[in-house]
């Protein structure tokens, strides 16, 4: 195990660090800088937009779009928070996106090392297998997928969301860990090897341990898909009770038609958005060492 080969020219990771490499170099260095300044201006300015839209009153929204509030209105999250009902559909988001990132976890961290670290048959055609179901757009899937849930009486189902969720986030899972995997010196494996270690417990012990930023960049950018996601949850959740945030996002829409009380649904885009923003800001530094670490060369 200690003396598996790694070709690492051949890590679908760092062929991708390449190719974005030489794509970004063939642009002028001030031509990106100045596309991401205008890409970073834009997005804080349609969030701050949306966060001064939550706190006004809907006459001060009418008057003025683009104005300032005159006093902040933290009864709008209240309103939205339990009159329409955005306390169960975030309860429901947070049990089906945090059940999917551990399951993944704990199904594509040995999966992952396993295909990157340990040499036996038919191991190229299994990462290529996995690289290939990143390439399947999963709206082809939708109409088996009801089919098979229904089947097996898990449509309404926060369960049956989830295993959807965790099933066909395996492929970008497995293949985000195996660049960082990759990287991993043999040394410490076959140290472990003399010290009497067995494979499962040199993976436990050591490499899983070590492995830390692989896991946090993947549990993050699982969790900011699927906190996010809509179309699976619109076609495999009906009942209002089952439904997800951004599911419950979309009736809320629909029925501020009705209502005109759009500020409540400025303050429910709200309550979506800053939970993923917040864990991003605070973990930012632990997903660029899982991204950077996945394409460094031994």
């Amino acid at each position: 195990m200690g003396n598996a080969k790694i070709n690492r020219n051949s890590s679908p990771s760092l062929m991708y660090e390449r190719g974005m490499r030489r794509v970004i170099k063939s642009v002028p260095g001030f031509l990106v800088k100045i596309f991401l300044n205008l890409w970073c201006g834009f997005s804080l300015f349609a969030f701050l937009w949306i966060l001064i839209g939550s706190l006004k009153t809907n006459r001060e929204l009418f008057e003025n779009v683009w104005g300032f509030f005159q006093a902040p209105q933290w009864s709008n999250y209240a309103n939205v928070w339990n009159n329409y009902h955005l306390n169960t559909y975030f309860i429901n988001s947070l049990l089906v996106v945090l059940g999917a990132v551990f399951g993944l976890i704990a199904i594509c961290a040995p999966a992952s090392y396993v295909l990157s670290r340990i040499p036996f048959k038919f191991k190229e055609a299994f990462s290529r297998f996995f690289t290939f179901g990143m390439g399947v757009p999963y709206q082809l899937l939708l109409v088996p997928l009801f089919f098979v849930l229904f089947s097996l009486k898990l449509i309404n189902s926060l369960v049956g969301l989830c295993l959807v969720y965790i099933a066909l986030s395996i492929p970008f899972t497995i293949f985000l860990m195996m660049g960082f995997f990759k990287t991993l010196p043999s040394q410490l494996e076959e140290a472990a090897y003399i010290d009497g270690c067995s494979p499962i417990k040199t993976f436990f012990k050591i490499m899983l341990p070590l492995g830390r930023p692989a896991l946090v960049t993947s549990g993050i950018f699982n969790l900011i898909w699927l906190w996010n996601e809509f179309l699976l949850a619109l076609t495999l959740l009906t009942k209002d009770s089952k439904y997800t945030l951004s599911i419950g996002l979309y009736s809320l829409q629909g029925s501020m038609q009705y209502t005109g009380d759009w500020v409540s649904l400025f303050a429910g885009f709200t309550t979506v958005v800053v939970p993923t923003f917040m864990v991003y800001i605070l973990l930012s530094r632990t997903i660029m060492e899982g991204l950077t670490m996945g394409a460094v060369k031994e």
